[in-house]
């Protein structure tokens, strides 16, 4: 059994973390790590787990955490990791961090966008950015540390990813305009996710400057070959959970859908994770809600050249906590989809 260790468990990708976990043939928790709730019951604080969890939550000490178990989950807020992370610990145990701190490989961007001094730089370059479909050959049981992705940039670099790489897209032209449900900014008290500030209202958010932005340019970047610039506006939507992305590209020649769908699925048909949908399917964040899939796909708009590519996950699964299991079971030599087999859920 791998022995696993969340601090940040009671945040919401934390304690999707548990859900997942629990049901993983493979994983036992051992340390459910909450700064702000010591010593009190797990299933008090998500009484989902009422007699499924019978455990205390305990501090964020990374050190102590790092001699009990193979490896640690941190869904923590950015800068935790990066202040507290050492070779000592990485000698003793793998790390997956939720967090930006080791997503973006230039330190002033991140330092930049994130406004924050980034504490351990020398761990940047070896930290592996954990999109399985894109890295997975990156990922295997000598990774110390997975930097794992965000998930307005995970549905938006997939959702793109094959056309940037083919070069079938002016990557120059790209807008990604994202949607997410109101998980997707945290459990934390803040006025503008009060239920009267969300419900009945859409609205756009860190418009020019939303941290996602450098991520996905960086991901993409890596895929066309040389440095992109986007427009990334995210909004918030009063649901739960989800992410839709619908992003905006003119082509670099005159394609057919069935050339299209044809780069789509060379890149994807093998993708357990990944559905590329039938023609005229736009993707949905009630069919992924729940599970580890990412619903894509596309339409040629030959009237401007222009290509509309859409894409849909679960924020708190594939968007967070799913993507780090998928990472653990690959840090480990397991099955990728180990405890992942989660069929979307509807109504």
């Amino acid at each position: 059994m791998i022995k696993v260790g969340i601090i940040g468990a009671t945040g919401y990708a934390g304690a999707e973390l548990v859900r997942l976990l629990l049901n993983h043939p493979q994983a036992e928790i051992k340390w459910y790590g909450s700064r702000s709730y010591i010593d009190q019951n797990f299933a008090d604080i998500y009484r989902n787990f009422f007699e499924l969890v019978d455990a205390s939550c305990m501090d964020d000490n990374m050190e102590a955490l790092a001699d009990q178990v193979d490896v640690i989950f941190t869904a923590t807020p950015q800068g935790y990791l990066a202040g507290v992370l050492t070779e000592e610990i990485l000698q003793k145990t793998k790390i997956v961090d939720l967090s930006a701190d080791y997503r973006i490989k230039d330190v002033s961007v991140y330092e930049k966008w994130y406004g924050i001094t980034h504490k351990s730089p020398q761990f940047i370059q070896e930290a592996v950015y954990g999109l399985c479909e894109i890295n997975r050959n990156l990922i295997n049981e000598q990774t110390r540390l997975i930097a794992n992705p965000g998930c307005y940039t995970t549905c938006s670099i997939l959702t793109a990813y094959p056309l940037v790489k083919e070069g079938l897209i002016d990557p120059s032209t790209l807008i990604v305009d994202a949607k997410s449900g109101t998980s997707g900014a945290g459990r934390g008290a803040k006025t503008p996710n009060l239920f009267c500030e969300v419900n009945e209202n859409i609205k756009a958010y860190g418009v020019t400057s939303h941290r996602h932005t450098p991520e996905i340019e960086e991901q993409l970047g890596y895929a066309a070959g040389h440095e992109m610039t986007i427009n990334f506006t995210p909004h918030l939507v009063p649901m739960n959970r989800g992410i839709l992305v619908t992003e905006y590209a003119s082509l670099m020649k005159k394609v057919t859908y069935e050339e299209v769908k044809a780069v789509y699925d060379r890149y994807y048909k093998d993708e357990k994770f990944v559905r590329v949908l039938p023609q005229g399917v736009c993707p949905e964040t009630k069919w992924v809600e729940g599970s580890n899939y990412v619903d894509v796909n596309f339409v040629i708009d030959e009237r401007t050249n222009r290509i509309v590519m859409m894409g849909a996950l679960d924020n708190l699964v594939k968007g967070a906590a799913g993507q780090a299991v998928q990472n653990m079971n690959l840090l480990f030599g397991l099955e990728e989809a180990t405890g992942l087999n989660l069929v979307p859920c509807f109504p």
